[in-house]
């Protein structure tokens, strides 16, 4: 029998590869965060890397199967996907390495197409399927009261998580304790684990609260938001540095986040592609950040453009000689 490989969508279950089954439902019992083996088709000239619970990455052959969970991604700059979308044939899609399953129906002409799979059935057990809800322990809803440094960005791919890590060592060598948390976009646990290695003594994102992604309809996000932000508020941090993936204009909920933790947010870090994108989000929000990184940022000239379009500061936070001037902004915005 093929031992099937765990994607990290499922490092919030118990599931190892030994203590389930798997069985074929009918298209009705379908849902988002639902646990399913796919077998590995064809994968030459596609994308073939999975991410294992722990992080690691490891290339599938065909044959092989993989368990993620059903989900949705929407990325303005790779590719575009449902589970919805999967036709009678049973094939879909790694949307992401994290074990994002859904079929593909949008894709960036300069990206490998996402790796292929079929359908083998859900993960159950007594006669139940497994889903990413059903496997969060309960825990007591706790008020969110951390100051927060929110990093938001114009798009994907824009430096959020970079600059994320930056903010996280400078705050970590001011004796702080602080907690990486990203409230929206889709599954990857690599980007959390890159705030660990930086310094946050604890990582969360919305995978810890049962979803493969945040693009779900917006009452849902509602209502599994509070369990994550319980999550952070149990480790007490003395600040969180939280990215919302992608960008709040997309449908991954980032608004809603936004709402939701605004009376927190003490310190905001716009990423952006370029000097104009800047300007679109200061126009979509009527609110402007604390600071604009990210390729907008790259060089003296994108800097002063930033200024004259927008009238915001910008920093090149790939450049060390910038942190200094960085770590100054943040322990005023913290009061420090």
């Amino acid at each position: 029998m093929i031992r099937p490989f765990l994607a990290s969508v499922t490092r919030i279950s118990d599931l190892t590869p030994d203590n389930f089954t798997t069985t074929p439902l009918p298209r009705e019992q379908w849902d988002t965060g639902d646990y399913v083996v796919g077998k590995v088709l064809d994968p030459r000239g596609q994308m073939k890397a999975i991410e294992l619970p722990g992080g690691r990455m490891i290339e599938v052959m065909e044959d092989d199967l993989v368990v993620g969970a059903f989900g949705t991604r929407v990325a303005t700059l790779e590719a575009v996907g449902d589970w919805r979308s999967i036709d009678e044939s049973g094939d879909f899609n790694a949307l992401t390495a994290a074990g994002l399953f859904g079929k593909t129906t949008s894709l960036s002409p300069f990206l490998s197409s996402p790796m292929p799979l079929r359908y083998q059935g859900h993960v159950m057990r007594n006669e139940e399927k497994v889903t990413m809800q059903g496997s969060l322990p309960k825990i007591d809803q706790m008020a969110f009261d951390t100051p927060v440094v929110l990093i938001v960005g114009t798009s994907m791919s824009a430096g959020k998580t970079m600059s994320g890590r930056v903010i996280v060592h400078l705050l970590s060598q001011m004796g702080l304790k602080v907690v990486g948390a990203k409230l929206t976009g889709a599954a990857r646990y690599r980007d959390m684990l890159s705030f660990a290695d930086a310094g946050a003594s604890a990582i969360f994102d919305f995978v810890d609260a049962g979803l493969p992604s945040s693009a779900v309809d917006e009452d849902r996000y509602r209502k599994t938001l509070p369990y994550l932000l319980s999550l952070i508020s149990r480790e007490k941090p003395d600040v969180v540095v939280a990215e919302a993936g992608a960008s709040p204009l997309e449908p991954y909920n980032g608004a809603i986040a936004k709402e939701m933790i605004r009376d927190h947010v003490k310190f905001k870090l716009l990423c952006a592609q370029d000097p104009y994108a800047v300007v679109g989000v200061q126009h979509a929000f009527q609110r402007s950040p604390d600071l604009v990184a990210g390729g907008a940022a790259n060089t003296d000239a994108a800097i002063a453009l930033v200024k004259k379009l927008a009238g915001l500061q910008a920093l090149n936070l790939m450049d060390p000689a910038s942190h200094d001037q960085l770590a100054q902004m943040l322990r005023q915005a913290l009061d420090l």
